[in-house]
């Protein structure tokens, strides 16, 4: 296939993952704190696109994202935003809910960006690969063969395995469906931190990360739900131009409706996440 993927390396030291900032610039703030605590390098620290989307700050999101030196791959969002595309291509079905309300937050966004943003965006590579803890892991979007593919933890492992094959990896860190998940069959692990730009339908508005731990030379992960300034943030975003549904969202912690979701994650609305 015909990816930029950056090559890391071998890195070392807790390492920060997220996805999904959804120019939740409130969000970006406090995890960029919690990485600064932790002692974690912007260099450690990797997001898994669509770094624009639902919120009121895209482009301050982007700038503060940039300045943070952070590392990110495209999303859907991205791809679309700098090739100026007419939708935010995140494969939503014509005609649902989700797909009209990204007929207004996607021109939104459109309209904020800078040129200065839209550059930054253009140097984002599809994929990042790296080796840490005798483990390679490979950061995609949806999956490596689709960018929009949404992938969850009830998804069927028979779809899931061709990445590790294409990729040859052993780990695979994804984004995209917006919920945080992981799932190991034998020595292969898919693992999904989550989203900081909006709650995982869990009745509660934190969000979810993860971050990577190699102290004890073994792989290790946590994920962590994350508390910020949501009402700020839901403020903000009632500004006539986005939809109210998702500013609501933002404080409830339950989504305006589960058409993305197969049937086991629909049913665990409000109920919490399954770790």
């Amino acid at each position: 296939m015909d990816q930029k993927i950056a090559d890391l390396g071998k890195i070392s030291g807790k390492t920060l993952l997220f996805g999904g900032v959804y120019s939740n610039l409130q969000a970006l703030e406090a995890l960029k704190q919690i990485a600064e605590k932790e002692n974690i390098s912007p260099e450690n620290c990797f997001c898994t696109g669509d770094i624009v989307g639902y919120c009121a700050q895209p482009e301050e999101t982007v700038q503060l994202f940039k300045l943070w030196g952070a590392k990110s791959i495209v999303g859907n969002v991205e791809i679309q935003l700098r090739e100026n595309a007419e939708d935010c291509g995140c494969d939503f079905r014509e005609g649902s809910r989700c797909d009209g309300f990204s007929q207004l937050w996607y021109p939104y966004a459109q309209s904020k960006l800078s040129e200065n943003s839209l550059d930054f965006l253009k140097t984002l590579p599809n994929n990042i690969r790296f080796e840490y803890a005798k483990q390679q892991v490979t950061v995609v979007h949806g999956s490596y063969f689709n960018v929009s593919e949404f992938i969850f933890k009830s998804t069927d492992w028979a779809i899931k395995q061709p990445n590790f094959e294409a990729t040859n990896s052993d780990v695979i860190v994804a984004g995209h469906c917006g919920l945080p998940f992981y799932q190991q069959e034998k020595e292969q692990l898919w693992l999904n931190p989550g989203v900081i730009g909006m709650p995982a339908n869990n009745g509660t508005p934190s969000v979810w990360y993860a971050i990577l731990d190699d102290s004890k030379e073994n792989f290790n992960f946590t994920h962590y739900t994350l508390d910020y300034n949501y009402k700020l943030t839901s403020k903000l975003m009632q500004n006539g131009l986005l939809p109210e549904e998702y500013s609501r969202t933002i404080i409830t912690g339950i989504w305006d409706n589960t058409e993305i979701l197969p049937p086991i994650e629909s049913g665990l609305q409000g109920f919490g996440i399954q770790l």
